[in-house]
């Protein structure tokens, strides 16, 4: 499991301290692909419409996957 989180957490994939709902899984991916939180909520939010039931097995998947972020890992990383 380690080897997942750390080849997530290398791709920028991690669910960060700062503006979590649930599990951070929406904010994290929108910080990956540079969008707002709540842009990428949104976005989950209508794909359920379309596909229903996909997100509710996607997401617990990608919470458990995805590393929280650790105190600091912004900073090292944007420095």
């Amino acid at each position: 499991m380690n080897a997942v989180h750390d080849s997530m957490a290398r791709q920028g994939l991690s669910r960060p301290r700062d503006g979590r709902i649930l599990g951070g899984v929406c904010a994290g991916l929108g910080r990956r692909f540079g969008l707002d939180a709540w842009t990428a909520r949104l976005i989950f939010a209508v794909t359920l419409l379309v596909i229903p039931g996909s997100q509710i097995l996607i997401y617990p998947v990608l919470w458990i996957l995805m590393p929280s972020e650790e105190r600091g890992f912004a900073a090292q990383h944007l420095s």
